[in-house]
């Protein structure tokens, strides 16, 4: 089992999020906690460009064995390369995994619990467990695009009279993705085809990207 938990140092929605302090620690710390509660340390790889990260990640005991190569520290640098990255390492030292878990530091309430749970529907036939949350915006019933004369139409065509009609429709929410690493291998994430749902609810599905996501974190902190 390989947990990749990937951080990089130049945030612009919030600046310098990963290592913000959010009820008393750093964010990162969050998803690090919930991850030892179920793997160990040789098990999870922080994956960062920055120093300061890796510094910060270390002084709370947790080992951070490289930083990212200069092609995977740019803006451009995707998620699949640094995974591919982490892998390769992991590889090269002479560990090979079939399991990739990916934790992003910016989902702070989702706890080893749900880890636990969506990793019980990984089985080898599938690409990928996805964490999801049931989408508030229902492409069948309030979402609109607009048609070539600049009318609004329905973003998918259903003759549905109340949202509760409508098909349910799963919004992908970044905390937990259980990969296939033989599938990562052979092409992206979002080209995988054999994939499901590990739903969660909302509280547990806040991801922090924005200002105001960060204040919302901080209320729900409080209010625990």
């Amino acid at each position: 089992m390989l947990v990749v938990i990937p951080a990089r140092g130049g945030s612009k929605g919030v600046p310098g999020k990963n290592i913000k302090l959010l009820g008393g620690k750093p964010l990162i710390q969050h998803t690090i906690e919930a991850a030892r509660q179920l793997f160990t340390d040789d098990e999870i790889i922080v994956s960062t460009d920055s120093e300061e990260i890796r510094q910060t990640v270390i002084d709370h005991g947790l080992q951070v064995p490289f930083l990212r190569p200069q092609n995977l520290a740019t803006d451009q640098a995707g998620t699949y390369e640094v995974l591919l990255h982490a892998v390769a390492f992991m590889e090269k030292k002479g560990v090979k995994n079939d399991i990739l878990i990916l934790l992003q530091p910016t989902s702070p309430f989702r706890n080893a619990s749900q880890i636990k749970e969506a990793l019980a529907l990984y089985t080898p036939e599938l690409d990928m467990i996805v964490s999801v949350k049931e989408a508030r915006a229902n492409p069948y019933y309030v979402l609109k695009e607009e048609n070539g004369e600049g009318f609004l139409k329905p973003s998918k065509e259903g003759n549905f009279k109340t949202r509760q009609e409508a098909p349910k429709v799963w919004e992908l929410n970044g905390a937990i993705y259980i990969i296939n690493i033989n599938s990562l291998k052979a092409k992206p994430l979002n080209e995988f085809k054999k994939v499901k749902k590990f739903v969660m609810d909302e509280i547990s599905s806040h991801d922090i990207d924005i200002p105001f996501d960060w204040k919302m974190a901080e209320l729900l902190i409080r209010e625990r």
